[in-house]
């Protein structure tokens, strides 16, 4: 098992630090999930914070072992002005880590995809006030939390809508503080990505690396390479990978990015979970 870089009390203490309003702070959860904090806002983006999967896969011929422990349960945030989804795959939305974040968080809201609005699973009902699930579709723009978000289609595998036309996977830019950040949920690369995503100029970007490579066939998202290039396409100042070192059968070393961004000059990190990277490391 990895262990996170910080856990529990010491992770809170990290968050709870007193910090510039100017500045921009970012913790990785594992998978796709990052806790993010500027202007004195917090916001989660698809918080995967349980082991529903593993349970849920124990004895099938597709077990999700865990690979990373997990950063902190949830009913700890306490403190979450706005919840996205991009997705309704579990690791992307799950009720597990939703429930008691709802529960913890009563004035808080989700922003995810129209598409997925109204297909809250069981546990979730409780919660199911259609007015703390906010749809969003591509090139909207949705505020809750004081937080601004706009929705960038996502393929995975391809683009895909609903019968009503609405897009089933998304991405978004976030503005939150002075900040500009994207994450693309689960996506491959379409004509017309990197335009999209460049008119808003992110000052971050947070993708996954976890696609097709030599020997392995993950479908759904980018490799490495292919992040490394999108990063440097929409001219992001730094770029983050996720989307790996949360199970055994769908992981990737992050060597192959690296060494792409490497080569094509565009600024990254590595994050591991439960690190954080600050906005004071742009100098």
């Amino acid at each position: 098992m990895i262990e996170a870089v910080q856990k529990d009390d010491a992770f809170l203490e990290d968050v709870r630090v007193k910090r510039g309003l100017g500045e921009l702070s970012i913790w990785w959860l594992g998978q796709s999930g990052f806790l993010v904090q500027s202007g004195g806002k917090h916001l989660l983006i698809d918080p995967y914070l349980s082991d529903s999967l593993t349970k849920k896969y124990a004895e099938t011929d597709k077990p999700h072992v865990r690979m990373t422990e997990r950063v902190i349960a949830p009913e700890r945030l306490d403190f979450i002005d706005l919840i996205t989804s991009s997705h309704n795959h579990t690791d992307h939305f799950d009720p597990e880590t939703l429930d008691p974040l709802l529960s913890v968080n009563p004035a808080t809201k989700i922003i995810l995809p129209e598409a997925n609005r109204g297909v809250s699973p069981p546990r979730l009902s409780e919660h199911n006030d259609p007015e703390r699930f906010i749809g969003i579709d591509a090139d909207r723009t949705q505020r809750s939390g004081g937080i601004n978000v706009h929705g960038i289609a996502a393929a995975h595998n391809k683009l895909e809508r609903d019968e009503r036309g609405h897009h089933k996977f998304l991405g978004y830019v976030f503005d939150i503080g002075r900040w500009r950040v994207y994450h693309s949920g689960d996506c491959r690369w379409y004509p017309g990505l990197a335009e999209g995503v460049r008119l808003f100029r992110p000052d971050v970007a947070i993708l996954p690396i976890n696609g097709d490579e030599p020997g392995r066939r993950v479908a759904g998202n980018f490799d490495g390479l292919e992040a490394a290039r999108l990063a440097k396409d929409i001219k992001t100042k730094i770029v983050m990978p996720c989307h790996f070192e949360m199970f055994e059968f769908n992981t990737v070393e992050p060597d192959l990015f690296v060494k792409s961004c490497d080569e094509i000059d565009q600024p990254y990190k590595v994050m591991r979970s439960g690190e954080r990277w600050s906005s004071e490391e742009f100098g």
